[in-house]
Formats: C-alpha cells, sequence, structure tokens
C-alpha cells in the first residue's frame, strides 16, 4: 500500500507546496493519520489553523491543508476541501473492507499461530491474524484485517469490526464490541449523513474490557485504549478517544467521542464525559458525576457538573441545609411584612398598634 507523494497529490487533485525540499515528491508514504497520531513516513492532516502550531513537532512527510502554511517544515498537499481529501488518502492505506465472512470457522486466508484454540462455531474473516495461545470462545466473530496478539481471550459473543488491533495478554468478556461506527454525523438538505468512518480500535498490551463493552471505530484514526487499563461492564466509549494507561473505568461509563485521559484515571460507576474533554493523570471522578470541562490531574471530582471535592462537598453542605434556610427566610419575611405594615400607619394608630 506504500505510495510516492507525487502520487497522493495527484490522486486528490492537490497542489504540492515545499516537494522539492530534499527530494519529498519522491518519498515513499506508509501510512495517513490524524495530526497527533501519526509518525515518520506518514501523512497527516490539519483541519484547524489554530492548531498549526504543532506541525513544527510532527514526523510527517507531509499535510493536507486548504490553505497554505508558512512554517511547516515538511511538504503540504494544499486541496479545496481537507476531508475529502484526506478520506480519500486514508481509503488508499486502509481500504473499506467487504463485510462477506465464511458461513463457518477460519477463513483460509487467516493467519493463526499454532497454539491458537479457536472454537469451531467462531469466525474469522479474511486476513486476520491471530497470536500464540490466544483462545476464541464460541460465537465469538473477528472480521477482516483485525490483528489479535498473544495470550489473548475472547470470551463467547465478542464481536471485532474490520483493523481492530489487539496487543498480547488482553481479556474480552462476553459481548463486547469493538469497531462500530462512530455516532457522527453532518446534515446535508435537511438530512444526518455519516461522517468518515475509517479508522479502528486499537487496545495496547493487558487490558481487560468487562461484558458488554462498546468502543467505537475513529473517524480516520484509532480509538485507542491504554495498557493495562481495567474496564467493567456496559462501558461506552465514543470515536476517537484515547484512554491513558492503568485507567479504572467502571459500569456504566459513558465517554462521547475525542476525550483523553492521561495515566491511572478513575472513572466510578455512571461517570459521563462530554466530548473533547481532557482528564489529567491521576483524576478520580466519583459516581453518576457529569463531566463537563478539563480536570486537572491529581484531583478528586464530584457531582454535576462535576467539580473540585471540596468546592463540591461546601456545595452539598448548603444543599443539606435548604429546608432549614427555607423556614428561616419565611419567618424573615413574615416579620418584614409586619414591620412594613406598622410603618405604614399613621402615628396615632401606630401608637395604637404599640399598645
Amino acid at each position: 500500500m506504500n505510495i510516492r507523494l507525487s502520487r497522493l497529490v495527484a490522486m486528490v487533485d492537490g497542489k504540492l507546496i515545499n516537494g522539492q525540499k530534499n527530494g519529498d515528491c519522491d518519498s515513499i508514504c506508509t501510512g495517513a493519520f490524524p495530526l497527533g497520531d501519526e509518525s515518520s513516513g506518514q501523512v497527516t492532516m490539519l483541519d484547524d489553523s489554530r492548531r498549526a502550531s504543532q506541525m513544527n513537532e510532527s514526523e510527517a512527510i507531509a499535510v493536507v491543508t486548504a490553505v497554505p502554511l508558512d512554517s511547516a517544515p515538511m511538504a503540504q498537499i494544499v486541496v479545496a476541501d481537507t476531508h475529502t481529501a484526506f478520506i480519500k488518502i486514508v481509503s488508499h492505506f486502509r481500504p473499506p473492507l467487504t463485510t462477506d465472512l465464511p458461513s463457518s470457522g477460519v477463513d483460509p486466508n487467516a493467519v493463526i499461530a499454532e497454539s491458537a484454540h479457536i472454537h469451531p462455531s467462531a469466525v474469522v474473516g479474511q486476513g486476520v491474524t491471530i497470536g500464540e495461545r490466544t483462545r476464541v470462545m464460541p460465537g465469538v466473530v473477528i472480521m477482516p484485517g483485525c490483528r489479535i496478539g498473544d495470550d489473548c481471550v475472547l470470551f463467547p459473543g465478542v464481536v471485532l469490526y474490520e483493523y481492530t488491533q489487539i496487543a498480547d495478554r488482553c481479556t474480552l468478556h462476553s459481548g463486547t464490541i469493538l469497531g462500530a461506527n462512530g455516532f457522527g454525523y453532518r446534515q446535508e438538505n435537511g438530512r444526518h449523513v455519516p461522517t468518515a468512518q475509517l479508522g479502528f480500535v486499537q487496545l495496547d498490551s493487558d487490558v481487560e474490557l468487562g461484558a458488554c463493552v462498546t468502543i467505537d471505530r475513529a473517524t480516520y484514526g484509532r480509538t485507542r485504549i491504554g495498557e493495562g487499563t481495567k474496564i467493567d461492564n456496559q462501558v461506552m466509549i465514543g470515536h476517537n478517544c484515547r484512554i491513558g494507561r492503568h485507567n479504572l473505568l467502571c459500569s456504566q461509563v459513558g465517554v462521547a467521542g475525542s476525550c483523553t485521559t492521561g495515566d491511572y484515571v478513575v472513572l466510578a460507576g455512571q461517570v459521563g464525559l462530554k466530548d473533547h474533554l481532557h482528564l489529567g493523570d491521576r483524576t478520580i471522578v466519583g459516581a453518576q458525576a457529569g463531566v463537563m470541562d478539563d480536570c486537572v490531574g491529581d484531583q478528586v471530582y464530584l457531582g454535576s457538573p462535576a467539580t473540585p471535592q471540596r468546592e463540591q462537598m461546601q456545595i452539598m453542605a448548603v444543599q443539606r441545609r435548604l429546608p432549614e434556610m427555607r423556614r428561616e427566610i419565611k419567618t424573615l419575611r413574615r416579620d418584614l411584612d409586619r414591620m412594613s405594615e406598622k410603618q405604614s400607619l399613621p402615628i396615632d394608630d401606630q401608637t395604637k398598634h404599640a399598645a
């Protein structure tokens, strides 16, 4: 799938800038990922000028952009529509795969380690690789292009959509689904039209997912779960999320798209995260909290909307006193009404009233 940069430019009908630098136009491109996921030899995309400064740290061989960049160190592919062009490029490196599966058993083009154990009722698609000592139990469906490492366990009913990548020593409990389409739409002529769904899900090593966990594929790159993270039953993680290492996500947590977490983050039961948030290292969010803003690390957050624990405890203390405060306000209002009524009387009547 590798391709010369000059051919990519022609494919998207773009204009190459800085392409002669170091012979970039003849360079071989090895992949395409969004900014932040890309690596050396790959193509990336810039669709937000506010992130232009990040290009100085990128190792990408080229960037797809609608506006020429003054200081970008790599070649630029300037196009009219950034997303349309990037969809074509990503589709070259990771083309949409057929959803056809063998009626049962393992596709002859799958590569299965000799020590792996695949139940006869499991379905394994074309181009799948499965590592040593991995166990695939009844009713598991592994769609084309997936890669599974060594010593993994997939319990009954697990479904992996195409291109899912699972590293070594991962455990997926029953009913878990990885790589379904992200919940992303745009409006065209009053109708909701799905956005691109060309990414995949990646689990790093030693990840464990409980029963009925759902993790959506990314738009272009990877939805990633970091090393050693443990996720409880019935957790939902949206597209483009990047969950850090050694996180603990308890039951019924919901994480909206494009959220990121640091390392050793804990989300208690039924926590909900708004999209595009970042939680710093060692953040702890209490049960049923609704997180609406970024959270700095090394703090505990409670409530909805979630606030630091000290602030939330003060709010809760005031809330407990609300009935008492209401009674006090009613008493004060009656006293105030009496005082106002007394002041409105003529002087003689005030004397009689006082007597």
